[in-house]
């Protein structure tokens, strides 16, 4: 049983509803010896972000890690990252793309 809509869990669509209704915010970061990152954020809590950043990284061909509510994967991913997420499931229009530099990384 689900506990946030009682269904079995095999006819849930909690996680099916997160995805659609998630505003989802891509960016890029560059870290130490001018790597960059892309960043991965606005999902909503009942999304399993480890689960989509294994997918993620497979379908990238990348290193990343889900890490204090976003997803960071190695490279820059900006130019496919939205065809991506909407082969997961995600809808395009909520997938918004920042194509401006972040130089200072995250803690």
């Amino acid at each position: 049983m689900c506990p946030n809509c009682g269904l079995p869990t095999d006819l849930c669509v909690c996680e099916t509803i997160a995805q659609e209704e998630a505003r989802i915010t891509v960016s890029i970061e560059r870290r130490k010896w001018g790597r960059l990152t892309t960043i991965v954020e606005g999902f909503d809590k009942s999304i399993d972000l480890g689960d989509l950043a294994t997918k993620l990284k497979a379908k990238l061909a990348c290193g990343g890690a889900a890490k204090h509510g976003h997803i960071e994967l190695q490279g820059d991913h900006r130019g496919v990252i939205g065809e991506v997420l909407a082969k997961l499931g995600f809808p395009d229009e909520m997938v918004q793309i920042d194509w401006s530099f972040v130089s200072t990384g995250r803690g």
